[in-house]
């Protein structure tokens, strides 16, 4: 795997246009403004040049940013407001890698024999970026670690690779809807996340984006289910309800979690619905009228009575989502049912 920073290359230059792009009026050799409407007759071009000048900016390359702008004025009428515009934004660049400039002579002036130390130092920052970018792997590393010790390798094998399908649930949904999103970072005994960036998604997007940890979570525990029908390894059992667990856990609408955030997209009635459904399955883990005895599942109680908190806060949406409605039902209750079936695998570890 590499992070190397991939440079966009310089648009080719464009076949000669003979007539304008807007009208259809005949240019003769070297047009570069419709004399009729006025626009621009290498205006794809420009765009071209202008997106590649602007990756440059944002990788902070202003030499190349520079040169990729400048490029771009043999294609503009010198008189242009464009043009004018552009020669301003060259200047502001080239203001900048003077300052530049000044402040590192200044450092160096100031640092004297320390001055190559200093300067080995800014070179090697692209390599301590790249050691930051690796905190998924490391904070990975580390779950395993503290799990292993804890509870041995083998659940920890099966633990990590359910809560990293998870989070990849998350980190898909997004990157699906063409957003940025980081790689997960991992915290022993508290979970994970996938840092992302809304940037006004929708309500039924963000459900969407919610829900999918559960979704890839509840399909991780079926896969350890089809291996322990495979294999017989009780270690398998005991992975899908501490994964099943743990998912539907993340279904309550409150403190930050998965249901927190599906919940906006719904109706005062469709979050009674999913609460009645969580009361539903506490009462049928209840064995024999006796509330506290050992098959009582209280996660079941939890998040009911979370969805029914919801019920009675003021973030009901305008148009509620029938689609993320049946969505989170859906996990409630298949989540609901393998938990209730495996309750005492998590007890045979």
């Amino acid at each position: 795997m590499t992070n190397a920073t991939v440079l966009p290359p310089e648009p080719a230059p464009p076949e000669v246009i003979h007539n304008c792009p807007s009208c259809s009026h005949w240019l003769p050799d070297g047009t570069l403004a419709c004399p009729d409407c006025n626009t621009l007759t290498y205006g794809m071009h420009l765009s071209g040049i202008a997106h590649s000048a602007q990756v440059l900016e944002q990788e902070q390359r202003w030499a190349e940013a520079r040169e990729r702008w400048r490029s771009a004025l043999a294609w503009l009428p010198e008189e242009t407001p464009q043009a004018e515009s552009l020669r301003l934004h060259i200047a502001q660049i080239d203001a900048r890698l003077k300052e530049e400039q000044d402040r590192k002579a200044r450092w160096t002036k100031r640092l004297g024999p320390f001055a190559p130390i200093a300067l080995f130092l800014m070179k090697i920052k692209s390599a301590l970026f790249l050691l930051f970018k690796l905190k998924f792997l490391l904070s990975l590393v580390a779950f395993f670690g503290i799990y292993w010790a804890l509870f041995g390798w083998k659940f920890a094998v099966g633990f990590t690779a359910c809560l990293f399908i998870h989070e990849m649930g998350h980190f898909v949904a997004v990157k699906r809807r063409g957003l940025k999103a980081d790689l997960p970072v991992f915290l022993p005994m508290m979970g994970a996340y996938v840092r992302w960036y809304s940037q006004g998604v929708s309500l039924q997007d963000l459900a969407s984006i919610s829900l999918a940890g559960p979704l890839y979570g509840l399909i991780a525990a079926l896969g350890c289910y089809g291996m322990f029908v495979a294999t017989h390894a009780p270690i398998f059992l005991v992975l899908v309800y501490v994964g099943a667990w743990i998912n539907f856990l993340n279904l309550l609408p409150l403190l930050g979690l998965d249901g927190a955030q599906a919940a906006f997209a719904l109706s005062r009635l469709q979050r009674a619905l999913i609460a009645a459904t969580c009361f539903v399955l506490f009462g049928l883990s209840i064995s024999n009228g006796d509330l506290f005895g050992a098959s009582t599942l209280w996660i079941f109680l939890i998040v009911g009575l979370g969805m029914a908190w919801r019920c009675f806060t003021h973030d009901q949406p305008e148009k509620p989502s029938t689609r993320t409605f049946l969505y989170f039902q859906a996990l409630v209750l298949i989540l609901g049912v393998i938990v209730y079936r495996t309750q005492f695998a998590g007890m045979a570890k």
